[in-house]
Parts: structure tokens; C-alpha cells; sequence
């Protein structure tokens, strides 16, 4: 066994097998996040809001772990293989990491993961990394040098923006989805639409202290 052992050390310190192992290691741990993150949301909104007898519900977060483990380790190795792809075929590079070499991948990688599949795991996934890559841009809006407009913005209302982006972005989000649940509620996501049924709709109605206190309904 230290034989092996010896031997499988060897194999993956080898620095010339290092692009390739990179690969493995990006799906390895894409599918050991994406599980961790997904199962005890899964099992806490499925046992919760989900009917069905207890084999189903474990038949439903066992699914939804492995989607959004298998989503997470496709995109890695469709990233990291396209970032090797293009560090090897720009002769422009000498074989070093292009500018915008992670955005082609990264594009690449969205399209085929989910872009193609519409899921509520691929959605889920998408617009909680959308809501930070606009609170990252909206930093960057405000360094010096960023673009055309970044030496016209002075160092106090730079200061002054980015201490207000925050309430002002929490603020807006609330305001905007309190009045699509309101009077639109049919284009929101589904798992949004029914906790905001539970929290802010069925509060309107009981008929008995049981299900005013004890129970929703």
C-alpha cells in the first residue's frame, strides 16, 4: 500500500501532468461544493415546503444535490479546459493566460451548463451569481482608471457612492420584488413565489388560533 501510495504521489506532482490533473481537481471540487451547498437547502426546503410521503422528498434533495454537484463540476472542467485550450492555440500569448481568456471560457462554460438547460437549479445558480457580479461592477464603476468617465468622479463622491450602493441596492431590490409579488407574481421564480406566499399572503388569513399561531393552515 506506501508502495502505491508512493507511486500515486509521484503521478500527481508530476509538473508536466499539472494542466491535465488541474482538470480533474476543478470537477472534483465543483461536485464536492455543489453538493455541500445544495443538499441542506434541499432538504430544508423540500421537507418543509414540499408534499409527498418522506421517500419521495429524500428521491427530491438526493436529485436536486446531484444537478446542481454535476452542473458546478461541468462547468469547471468546461472552464479550466478551454483556459488550457486557449493559453496553447494564441500564439500571440507564448503560452501564458490571454486578458479575456477567462471570459470566452467562462462563456463557453455558461452556455452549455445553463444556458441550454433551463432548470430551477441552473436558475437559481445564475441569478445569485448575477445579484454579486453587479454589486463587483458597480465597485469597479467607481475606481480610478476604470473607464472614460472614472477622472471626472472626485475622491469625495467616489467615497460618498460607494458608502450609499449598499442601502441603496437592498433598498431598490426590496422595493422592486414587494411590488412584482404584488401585482406580477406569476413571473417570479417559483421557490421565491411560494416562500413570499407563505411569509406575506397566507398571514392575511385564519380562522382559529391554531392556524393563526400553531399551524399556517
Amino acid at each position: 500500500m506506501d508502495a502505491l501510495m508512493s507511486r500515486l504521489d509521484s503521478l500527481v506532482t508530476n509538473p508536466d501532468l499539472a494542466p491535465l490533473l488541474a482538470l480533474v481537481k476543478g470537477v472534483r471540487n465543483g461536485a464536492v461544493y455543489g453538493a455541500k451547498v445544495r443538499f441542506p437547502h434541499a432538504l430544508v426546503m423540500i421537507f418543509l415546503f414540499r408534499s409527498g410521503t418522506i421517500r419521495e422528498k429524500v428521491k427530491l434533495v438526493l436529485k436536486a444535490t446531484r444537478q446542481h454537484a454535476r452542473n458546478l463540476a461541468t462547468f469547471a472542467l468546461i472552464w479550466k479546459g478551454v483556459m488550457l485550450a486557449l493559453r496553447n492555440i494564441n500564439p500571440t500569448t507564448g503560452g501564458k493566460e490571454g486578458r479575456y481568456d477567462s471570459f470566452v471560457a467562462g462563456l463557453v462554460g455558461g452556455y452549455v451548463v445553463f444556458g441550454r438547460h433551463k432548470t430551477s437549479i441552473t436558475q437559481q445558480i445564475v441569478i445569485y451569481v448575477f445579484a454579486r457580479v453587479m454589486l463587483a461592477m458597480a465597485k469597479l464603476a467607481v475606481r480610478p482608471n476604470m473607464h472614460l468617465l472614472s477622472s471626472s468622479i472626485t475622491p469625495d463622491a467616489r467615497s460618498k457612492m460607494e458608502s450609499n450602493a449598499w442601502p441603496v441596492f437592498a433598498s431598490l431590490t426590496w422595493a422592486f420584488v414587494m411590488y412584482i409579488f404584488r401585482w406580477h407574481p406569476d413571473t417570479l421564480m417559483s421557490s421565491l413565489r411560494s416562500s413570499m406566499v407563505y411569509i406575506y399572503a397566507d398571514s392575511d388569513h385564519w380562522d382559529s388560533f391554531r392556524n393563526f399561531l400553531i399551524h399556517n393552515k
